[in-house]
């Protein structure tokens, strides 16, 4: 075989161009944070087992599938030979030369033959191995690729080449993987495959709404600022909210997650930190804090970088002007440093201790004294000629708690702490000895937060209570939040009558203790998968580990409603749009009516997570892929109400990760974790397509497989299989979306067929993008982070009006003729 323009690599992701017999390439495709260094060797040794023993598994499943190959053609065989006037007896006789060409064949001969080269190439090697001589010949009169009578011991092999195999050569590209070739076939339309251009899609994203916030691992990370507007974050991006007019603005400078979030008091500037994250390569990338004005949205200082290790725990402004900025970052030893803002440069720093930091704060009357918080401890540190002493709080008769939580000063320059034990504990400003214990909930105070006046605000854990406090610490008021949004985090002061309120199951809430609270800000809670968006409205659906499946509407930027099923991992809308089946981890699947929100049906396919649900265009059929290598296929009826089974594709040796549907509705592409694609004939009973090459021109409904020649150019070189999550294609099948290991969403040309295909890349989410899926009128891109559970919602901006189909064929127009075949 000819290989050109690419090289192989036996571990990543690699391209070679075929021209050759497509069955004869099918067949050859088929048949092949805490101790970081310690962490990191162990997870290399991990994946390349498991990379071994997927391709062991895959070996063994394409040999047992040549096995039922050559099973179910032997008999046909047989009868083409029978057919033919072949018996036993006329094996023996010789062929005239006159009537044969000869078995044993050169490479230039090959173009002129009218039988396919490929398999004339293979008889070089099998036809006269038994000790045939080159006088036992093949007949190839009137091109119909017949067998004649012939003496030749591998007349068996002979028939099965030239009977059952395409008699036209073909074009193929070969993608490696992991070392497993991964065949893909050149469309008719395409004639000169070397010469088409790859450019990037003239559409762009723009950042439109994000989705979630983050305070289930995070304290203190909410402001309201004099614009009207609450600041917070999620993932890597800090989101300017504004409450009345209900829209967003984005400081989107960080390169990791923010960690930490504080203001400066003159109410403008703003400073955040960072996580340290790594680069596609697993390096460490250096985190920083950066201090920015959230008016312009301009960054104003770098703070430290290169300097933190880990990432930053928490920041804090001197309260005099804010000149200085205290850091506490996420090493063993959580240094403790004091940066001059203005310049940049550090001022001082110490080792704070080996234990968890909660909260850092200046005192306001003095910018020498500094106050640490964390697991049980409470630190009163002195900044003097650059260097810190350090004294500790001493609890005396008091029992030392877990954790101190949070602090806050009172207007008489006491400190005042929330711990785990439920307490609210008043430290003498310089005695550092409790004077006062005051029992405010039950389980942690997890906030305080102090109003004008001197009045405070507490919120607890397990009771979920918002607690308002005078200055001498007596309870005035109190209002318990709903159980569904968690516990108190966090209290910010918006006017001093109404407070935003943020909880540890990822919502804000705007309220008062006399009308109650309300979501502003909702999300998940854990790491999601399932995405999908309505066929002919702006609503999508997202369902993942946290139990719970959400339907959002992309305009009103809201939350419609939420239920709780078990863990979710994909969806799919019938295309009808009255109902959405979602994919449990379990193996169940339930169909919900998006009206009532009831369940309207429910399944089980084997005891495995399921992966796709995918209806065919007409809503005539659900194809349900599954982690036990199985596709399960159901007939729809009843407007999306009612399903029977109505077969099983059987031939994946690997979990099945995407598919899709032709546009007739009647074919099946789908991808596996082997790096598998495979093609079925439902219609004909959920039947394995042998012949991939017949597959090449078929025209698909929607196209999210990830392994396909229309997105080859989407993996770039060393790829291990594993680091594009998912991918989905423009209605207008103009450009195409894909979800990355590494933080990013890129959006390529739709076709992109050739290798390091250029594209835009967006940066936003804090970790691997799980799914990423277009509105049904292509003007939105939603994306969706794992760990991170931000949902990001891109508008789609520029481009023009054209089709793919055109645009592939583009550069094939200009030739007339197809490329000659390329022999060895």
């Amino acid at each position: 075989m000819a290989e050109q323009g690419f090289s192989v690599s036996p571990t990543g992701a690699s391209f070679v161009m075929h021209h050759s017999d497509p069955f004869i390439d099918d067949v050859s495709a088929d048949s092949s944070a805490e101790f970081p260094d310690r962490t990191s060797m162990m997870e290399v040794r991990l994946q390349a087992q498991e990379d071994e023993i997927t391709l062991l598994k895959s070996s063994l499943a394409d040999a047992l599938r040549r096995i039922r190959l050559h099973d179910q053609l032997l008999p046909l065989l047989k009868q083409q030979l029978i057919a033919g006037g072949i018996h036993g007896k006329a094996r023996k006789k010789r062929v005239s030369e006159s009537t044969l060409n000869y078995c044993k064949v050169t490479n230039d001969q090959l173009s002129s033959y009218p039988v396919n080269p490929g398999a004339a190439r293979v008889l070089n090697q099998v036809c006269c191995s038994d000790g045939c001589t080159s006088s036992r010949r093949l007949s190839s009169s009137s091109g119909n690729c017949a067998l004649s009578q012939t003496g030749c011991g591998c007349v068996f092999i002979v028939a099965f080449l030239f009977l059952f195999y395409p008699c036209l050569p073909g074009q193929s590209i070969k993608m490696f993987i992991r070392g497993r070739p991964i065949t893909m076939y050149i469309p008719s339309n395409i004639q000169n495959y070397e010469d088409l251009k790859m450019e990037p899609p003239s559409e762009k994203l723009e950042l439109d709404w994000v989705y979630g916030y983050r305070g289930r691992d995070c304290r203190a990370n909410l402001y309201f600022l004099p614009t009207g507007e609450a600041v917070y974050f999620i993932a890597c991006v800090i989101v300017l909210y504004h409450i009345n007019n209900r829209t967003q603005r984005h400081y989107r400078k960080h390169t990791d997650c923010v960690r930490c979030l504080t203001v400066h008091p003159d109410r403008v500037r703003v400073a955040s930190g960072q996580t340290a994250g790594v680069d596609k390569d697993g390096k460490p990338l250096q985190p920083c804090v950066h201090i920015w004005d959230s008016t312009t949205l301009v960054t104003l200082q770098q703070i430290g970088l290169g300097t933190f290790q880990r990432g930053v725990g928490s920041v804090a402004f001197s309260f005099d002007s804010g000149a200085f900025l205290c850091v506490i970052d996420d090493s063993n030893e959580h240094m403790l440093s004091v940066w001059d803002c203005n310049k940049g440069t550090k001022h001082a720093e110490v080792k704070s201790t080996n234990e968890a930091v909660f909260a850092v704060e200046f005192n306001p009357s003095d910018s020498t004294n500094i106050i640490t918080c964390g697991k049980s401890h409470v630190y009163f540190w002195t900044l003097s000629a650059g260097q810190f002493t350090k004294k500790q709080g001493i609890f005396g008769k008091y029992k030392k708690p877990k954790f101190i939580q949070c602090f806050v000063f009172s207007l008489t320059g006491d400190v005042l702490t929330g711990d785990s034990e439920g307490n609210i504990l008043t430290w003498g400003k310089s005695t550092f000895q409790i004077m006062r214990q005051t029992r405010a909930h039950e389980g942690s105070v997890f906030t305080l937060c102090t109003l004008q006046g001197g009045a405070l605000l507490s919120g607890g854990g397990k009771d979920r209570k918002i607690i308002r406090w005078s200055a001498d610490l007596a309870p005035e008021r109190e209002r318990e939040i709903p159980e569904k949004f968690g516990a108190v985090r966090t209290i910010a002061d918006v006017d001093g009558e109404e407070i935003l309120v943020g909880t540890t199951r990822n919502a804000i809430l705007r309220g008062t203790f006399s009308d109650g609270f309300v979501a502003i800000v909702q999300g998940h809670v854990d790491e999601m998968w399932g995405l999908a968006t309505h066929p002919s409205q702006n609503i999508f659906i997202t369902c993942g580990h946290d139990k719970q499946v959400c339907l959002w509407n992309t305009e009103e930027h809201k939350l419609e409603w939420c239920i709780n099923l078990e863990y979710g991992l994909c969806a799919g809308f019938c295309p009808n749009g009255s109902v959405v089946s979602v994919g449990l981890s379990t193996g169940r699947w339930l169909v919900v009516d998006l009206q009532t929100r009831e369940v309207v049906s429910e399944s089980t396919d084997g005891n495995e997570q399921l992966s796709v649900m995918r209806y065919s265009p007409d809503g005539s059929f659900l194809a349900v892929g599954s982690h036990d290598n199985f596709i399960y296929i159901y007939s729809v009826t009843e407007n999306g109400r009612r399903y029977n089974r109505f077969g099983k594709c059987n031939g994946h040796s690997s979990f099945i990760t995407h598919l899709d549907w032709s546009k007739d509705g009647k074919y099946i592409m789908s991808n596996s974790g082997d790096y598998e694609i495979l093609y079925w004939d439902i219609a004909a009973g959920c039947k394995l397509l042998r012949n991939r090459f017949e597959s090449k021109d078929r025209e698909w409904a929607s196209y999210t497989c990830v392994l396909g020649f229309h997105v080859m150019g989407v993996w770039l070189e060393g790829s291990d299989g594993t680091d594009i999550n998912a991918l989905c294609r423009s209605h207008s099948e103009r450009m195409v979306a894909v979800a990355d290991d590494f933080c990013k969403v890129h959006l390529f040309q739709y076709p992109c067929p050739k290798p390091k295909a250029p594209s835009h890349k967006y940066d936003g989410h804090g970790s691997h993008v799980t799914n990423v899926c277009f509105t049904h009128s292509d003007s939105h891109l939603l994306s969706m982070g794992g760990k991170d559970t931000c949902i990001l919602q891109w508008k789609v901006v520029g481009g023009s009006a054209g089709d793919s189909r055109d645009r592939l064929a583009s550069v094939s127009s200009s030739s007339t003729s197809s490329p000659e075949p390329v022999t060895t």
